[in-house]
Formats: C-alpha cells, sequence, structure tokens
C-alpha cells in the first residue's frame, strides 16, 4: 500500500472514532424526560424518549475503547504493523509447520511403502483425498472426472502415463502439452480433411474422399507424435486418438478447431509447493480412482 493511500485509511479510521464518540456522547441523556416522546407512532405504539441505561453506555464506551486498542496492537491503520508484530502469514506458517510435525511420522511411514500397496489402505486414502481437494479439485472436479481441457482422472486413460513413477512425476514436475496449429500449413480443406481421417480412426461416419486425403496429411504431420496408428505416446504426452476419449472435446468442429488452432495444456508443478510425503500420498489416490 502507498504512502497516500496508508495515510488516507488512517485519518478515516481516526475520524470515524470521533464520530462514531461524539454522536454516542452528544445524544447522551442522564435523566428521564417525564411524558415525553420521540414523535414516533408504530401502530399506535408511541416511542419515550428515555435514556439508554447506563450499563448499554458503558459497553459501547469499552467497545469504542478496545477497538482503538486493537488497532494499536494489531495491523489495521493503514502499513502500519501493531506494536505486536502479528501477521497472518506467520501465523499460517506456524501453523502449517505445527501440523507437519504433528503428521510427520504418519506421512513418512507411508513415504516408505510402494503406492501400490498404499493406495489401498482407508486412511491413506483419506489424507491423500484432503491434498486432491485443497491441490487438484480446482481443475479435475471434486470426482477428479475433469472438464473441457482438463483430464479426466478416473477413467485409465492417461495421456503421459498412469503408472505410480509416471503420476508422481507429473505432480512434481509438471507438464506441458503443445499440440502445434496447423492451419498455416493444411488450409480448411486439409483441417476438413484431417479432421475426417480421425473420425474414422474411431470408426465414425466421414467422407471416404476426405478420409483419404486426409490420412496422408496424418501419415506427413501428425505420426510423429501420435504414432502410425494413431495410439499416442505417453513420453510425448500426446494423446491416443482411437479410443473415443477426448481432452478438448470429439465431435468434428472440436477436433477441426484443434488442428486449426492448437492445443497447449499446462499442468502446473507441485514440487516446490507439496513435501514429498504428500505428493506420495495424492499421488497414491489418484492412482487409486482408476485401479
Amino acid at each position: 500500500m502507498s504512502s497516500f493511500w496508508s495515510g488516507w485509511v488512517i485519518v478515516l479510521t481516526v475520524v470515524t472514532f470521533v464520530l462514531i464518540t461524539w454522536i454516542l456522547l452528544a445524544n447522551r441523556k442522564r435523566t428521564p424526560v417525564d411524558q415525553k416522546t420521540t414523535g414516533h407512532n408504530y401502530d399506535g405504539i408511541e416511542e419515550w424518549d428515555n435514556p439508554l441505561p447506563g450499563w448499554w453506555f458503558a459497553m459501547f464506551m469499552i467497545t469504542i475503547v478496545w477497538g482503538f486498542l486493537y488497532l494499536i496492537a494489531y495491523p489495521g491503520f493503514g502499513n502500519f504493523p501493531g506494536v505486536l508484530g502479528w501477521t497472518s502469514l506467520e501465523q499460517h506458517e506456524q501453523e502449517v509447520a505445527k501440523a507437519d510435525e504433528t503428521y510427520r511420522a504418519m506421512r513418512d511411514k507411508y513415504l516408505a511403502l510402494p503406492i501400490e500397496e498404499i493406495y489401498q489402505d482407508p486412511k491413506a486414502r483419506k489424507m491423500g483425498m484432503r491434498i486432491y481437494g485443497n491441490n487438484c479439485s480446482q481443475c479435475h472436479g471434486l470426482d477428479a472426472a475433469g472438464a473441457l481441457g482438463f483430464p479426466n482422472l478416473a477413467d485409465g486413460d492417461w495421456i503421459f502415463g498412469g503408472t505410480p513413477d509416471q503420476i508422481k512425476h507429473t505432480i512434481t514436475a509438471g507438464r506441458r502439452a503443445a499440440m502445434p496449429a496447423w492451419e498455416a500449413i493444411l488450409g480448411e480443406d486439409g483441417i476438413a480433411e484431417a479432421t475426417a481421417y480421425v473420425l474414422s480412426l474411431n470408426s465414425r461416419d466421414a467422407d471416404p474422399t476426405q478420409v483419404k486425403a486426409g490420412e496422408k496429411h496424418y501419415q506427413t504431420y501428425c505420426v510423429a507424435c501420435h504414432g502410425a496408428e494413431g495410439k499416442g505416446n505417453p513420453a510425448l504426452g500426446a494423446p491416443n486418438l482411437t479410443n473415443g476419449i477426448w481432452l478438448y472435446g470429439g465431435n468434428a468442429e472440436q477436433i477441426a478447431h484443434s488442428l486449426r488452432i492448437g492445443r497447449n495444456g499446462v499442468m502446473p508443478a507441485f514440487g516446490n509447493t507439496l513435501s514429498e510425503d504428500k505428493i506420495h500420498l495424492v499421488s497414491a489416490y489418484i492412482y487409486g480412482l482408476s485401479n
């Protein structure tokens, strides 16, 4: 926060405290006024103009004083950090460190075991599910079913491979998939022909003439990544084009769109975000979703 806005916040806060205190004191009455009302009448019920009870007034004053002392002790006056030096970030880090220390022995026990073994442990699954919910569900969904552009983690189809080591590597180091755009090379006719050939790989209806032309395009431009039979290549992150599972949609228009503009999927790396034991547990949870 700049010095100007910090000063602005401080001035507004102080003025608010002063005005609240003045309004409370200026309108205080110590003794009741006989037979005098405020002039308000609600369904025949009149409001008497009696003073605020002493204990109620005292509570207001205590609240004002407490609020002012709180802003001196803790952050609230612009950039003023408070005399106690407390920050939410520091408290968060302390609580995380305390939790890590409390549960480290339990997690270390699972870290020493292979993923194929621990994913069957109900306690390990619950811990992995919580880690997944906090870090992965925003993209892949709470049920891990994925969405357009985000892979389904529960169907047994893996772009970069579904072995425990491959899953763990994906989470730790992240992944970057690059599908180049072919519109400038193939043109609209070539895109339509290549789309027809991809549809034919899934035994779907397509114009035979376009399929034949599309096969030539495929063998020229696509075979290096997706393979001669279109089965994909996990080492490159090239998906299988024959199994009816589509990351960006599998109708003719969606396939053509992928060919036309390309795709660039990014899976962020969690190696610097999650500890090794947490990555091990969430890897086991994800592995178990499709096994």
